[in-house]
């Protein structure tokens, strides 16, 4: 199955406090939430569908997906993920360059940009017809991203 990419409002943030590196956090994903119209289906988010691909996997922060602007990576440190009882929640420390600090940094701070999304294939799901309406339950991912974007 090809990568698919879903977004989440209002749950991005940036963190600049004097002496310390600037990091972006947020919930890249909502468990339990239904999403909107998806193309005839909606979808929700199991808890426990991140855990192994935060583990195990290469994932990266990118800003608007975008490979060229890599913002940080769980191999290298600069990006932590865990599941908590919200869902994926994420912290990354940002490099300081002037790129960041004015494309990405500036436009969190001021809440120009206030959504999070994630880049993921789906291992495992479960399709229901609930209410007239089929739902899709994702039950396991392999994230391959999670991104601060403008929409």
């Amino acid at each position: 199955m090809d990568e698919e990419r879903r977004i989440v409002t209002g749950e991005l943030r940036a963190v600049m406090e004097e002496g310390k590196a600037k990091k972006i956090c947020g919930h890249a994903a909502k468990f339990d939430s239904l999403s909107e119209d998806l193309g005839g289906f909606r979808e929700r988010i199991a808890p426990g569908a991140f855990a192994k691909t935060i583990q195990s996997g290469d994932i990266r922060c990118l800003w608007n997906h975008d490979a060229n602007i890599v913002i940080g990576r769980n191999k290298s440190g600069t990006l932590r993920m865990s599941e908590d009882s919200a869902g994926l929640y994420y912290e990354c420390d940002a490099p300081d360059t002037q790129l960041v600090n004015d494309m990405v940094m500036s436009p969190i701070s001021r809440g120009d940009v206030n959504q999070c999304s994630f880049g993921f294939r789906t291992i495992s799901d479960k399709w229901a017809k609930v209410d007239g309406e089929w739902l899709r339950t994702l039950l396991e991912v392999e994230l391959f991203d999670v991104s601060p974007v403008t929409y």
